[in-house]
């Protein structure tokens, strides 16, 4: 049987699926990776710890795929996407620690640390033309604030390194030895201006990184090449032996893993029509949360990056939003409340999870309807990791109006629904500048771990006001890299074609029209909020 593997390299695990030609998976493997905080605003990972993940993820997803089947597998093609992550590679290949201090291994600057705050801060003074491109603001999340961190904290390692890698673009050096890069990756994370096939020279020397473009931009990328296409020779020995895989097996240019699982679910339809680019926005949920809207033309969001040319369909311009905290916000809300270790300990005897047990109490206070009875006076600004859109302002934080003098299973499970109604309403700020600047969003296709929750899709249709498409297949992001994997294995003839054979829609949420008012009300709420924060920095920095 034909088949291909996606793999996805996510902030805390690696995850590999097998997938048939039609886009149906018959196995897939989990692998933790690690993650170390060696102090605030500083997250930082192994490269080889997460090709370690890799491989065993493979190693347990085909296997299962095989036993599916009831058959022999011929991989076809694979295709990787993962977080925006910075790698930093030394001579000979070696890992260059970018720890401060200098621990061993520790190769890779998450993608959710900040310590380029100040670097952010600084090029953003500049007010550079390029940042049009990437919605007016360069967020510390992206490389170029990252690699100025580097050059002036470490100046030694900066010096020293002889590739810097995009995560995405680490796995497939890895696989196959070729130091192409995505376009998804360097247009989105990079400042690449695919549109018209450069590095901005002006901009590097500006920011104090004119030694990349006086080596031509040797070190962070000369052949960005478009998804769709194929990487160097394919898997080269090393790494098909370390995969179990033939030697030679075609490897996809890679993607960003929001914009991978962008791929695996804007394809859906619902009925015999092809989708409407412009009425959709795919919500890709996890850790943080992005949200992709493509157009023909180039739209200029202020506070949402982009628009990028080529960043996820060929010949669209994508317009990329987000939150920086969305199951880590949930989590956290959960995990740091005094009823918290009581609800665990029933979720365990009953086993489920703790959110399944908090959603039966909101469903036994009347939690299933309107719910403006439970969380009228209780009201969360969800920034606790920053605003990434659409106020590209990181130094924001959350806030929390309405608590009392108890801490009950009953008060955590109001707090949690006014957290998933916080970041709805955060969804619902984006869909309103995406539609002021020429948009016309009313459908979201939603994919991730936060929409296996049904009560965070429940509030997220009766927030925003629109209809909720659920993908047939629940681990888009494997399956967007499926597809990309399929195109370069020459199954399709392009990324379109694979989209409409592989993806399909399982379920559509359509909001309930008698929340609309109460929803509208927590949503002025929900903008005082911001607008108060800002007000009270006003006044403290007077």
């Amino acid at each position: 049987m034909d088949v291909v593997i996606g793999i996805d390299v996510g902030t805390g695990s690696a995850r590999a699926g097998v997938f048939t030609l039609d886009g149906h998976k018959l196995g897939a493997g989990t692998t933790p990776t690690r993650t170390w905080q060696p102090q605030a605003d500083y997250m930082q990972q192994s490269s080889a710890d997460i090709w370690r993940a890799v491989c065993d993820s493979v190693a347990i997803a085909m296997p299962m795929a095989r036993d599916m089947a009831g058959e022999a597998l011929d991989v076809r093609g694979i295709g990787f996407d993962a977080t925006c992550s910075l790698v930093v590679v030394g001579p000979d290949g070696k890992s260059l620690s970018i720890d401060a201090d200098g621990a061993h291994g520790q190769d890779v600057i998450l993608w959710m640390d900040h310590r380029a705050m100040d670097e952010a801060a600084e090029i953003n003074a500049g007010h550079h033309d390029v940042l049009r491109y990437v919605g007016g603001m360069i967020s510390p999340e992206m490389e170029t604030p990252k690699l100025l961190w580097l050059k002036r904290h470490l100046p030694d390692v900066f010096a020293r390194a002889t590739l810097f890698l995009d995560l995405p673009d680490y796995l497939t050096w890895r696989a196959t030895g070729a130091s192409s890069r995505s376009r998804c990756s360097t247009v989105c994370k990079w400042t690449y201006l695919a549109h018209e096939q450069r590095w901005d020279d002006t901009y590097f020397r500006a920011i104090g990184l004119g030694v990349l473009a006086d080596e031509g931009y040797r070190r962070i990328g000369t052949d960005i090449k478009p998804l769709g296409e194929r990487v160097g020779r394919g898997l080269d020995a090393r790494a098909a032996g370390e995969l179990g895989l033939p030697a030679g097996t075609p490897v996809a240019v890679s993607a960003i893993d929001a914009h991978a699982g962008g791929i695996g679910v804007m394809g859906g339809v619902t009925g015999d029509e092809p989708p409407a680019f412009d009425r959709r926005l795919a919500l890709i949920g996890g850790t943080s949360s992005c949200h992709m809207a493509v157009s023909p033309l180039p739209r200029f969001v202020s506070g949402v990056w982009g628009p990028y040319r080529d960043a996820m369909l060929p010949g669209m311009w994508l317009n990329e939003a987000g939150q920086s905290a969305t199951g880590s916000l949930i989590d956290f809300i959960i995990t740091t409340h005094p009823a918290t270790p009581a609800l665990r300990q029933q979720a365990e005897k009953e086993g489920r999870t703790i959110y399944q047990v908090l959603n039966d109490l909101l469903a036994a206070s009347g939690g299933d309807g309107v719910a403006g009875a439970l969380t009228k006076d209780l009201h969360v600004m969800p920034d606790f990791h920053g605003n990434r859109s659409p106020h590209a302002d990181p130094t924001l934080r959350g806030m929390i109006c309405g608590l009392g003098l108890h801490a009950t299973a009953h008060d955590l499970a109001l707090l949690y629904l006014a957290t998933l109604q916080a970041l709805a309403y955060g969804t619902r700020d984006i869909v309103a500048v995406l539609n002021r600047q020429g948009y016309a969003i009313d459908t979201i296709i939603a994919t991730g771990g936060g929409t296996k929750n049904p009560v965070f899709i429940r509030e997220h249709a009766n927030a925003t006001g629109c209809r909720i498409l659920l993908p047939e297949e629940p681990d888009s992001v494997l399956l967007g890299s499926a597809v990309l994997g399929a195109v370069a294995a020459g199954a399709y003839l392009s990324i379109r074609a694979a989209m409409a054979a592989m993806t399909r829609i399982r379920a559509e949420i359509r909001p309930c029209a008698s929340s609309a008012d109460f929803h509208d009300r927590k949503f002025r709420v929900f903008s005082q909020m911001y607008a108060d924060q800002v007000h009270y920095r006003q006044i403290m920095n007077k």
